[in-house]
């Protein structure tokens, strides 16, 4: 099981793994052992909550496919397993930054005291900046 929060996870069985061979160089053994995983998770067929799955749905991200399918590549590790865990580590940071919802901001108004600060300041630094000019005598 792969645990989002509390109450929700995703069971294994709706994870699909494919060990592939990793890109770039690596010596000797990199043509005979496929260290890296290919992660699919099929968002419409999940067991996740409606909201959930229309946060991800909508949620502009380029390892999410038009077919609603999350595609991730783990290669960062030279083992199997840790490839696994790392991607499992990504899609459980992916579907949390999808569905949480941003504060709402209002809009405020600066108080008197600081806009009179504000433009006191201003002031202050014009008096400075016209007593740097040419000197009369």
């Amino acid at each position: 099981m792969l645990t989002i929060s509390n109450r929700i996870s995703i069971p294994l069985k709706e994870i699909e793994f494919k060990a592939i061979r990793a890109q770039g160089c690596g010596g000797q053994n990199v043509n005979k052992v496929s260290s890296a995983i290919h992660l699919r998770f099929d968002i419409k067929r999940s067991s996740l909550p409606d909201f959930f799955k229309d946060r991800l749905l909508a949620y502009q991200d380029q390892r999410i496919t038009a077919d609603g399918v999350i595609v991730i590549k783990a290669q960062s590790f030279r083992d199997q397993e840790r490839n696994k865990e790392n991607s499992l580590l990504r899609l459980r940071q992916l579907i949390k930054t999808a569905t949480t919802l941003e504060k709402q901001r209002r809009a405020t108004k600066p108080t008197r005291s600081s806009q009179r600060k504000r433009m006191d300041k201003k002031n202050k630094r014009g008096q400075i900046k016209k007593g740097r000019g040419k000197v009369d005598f």
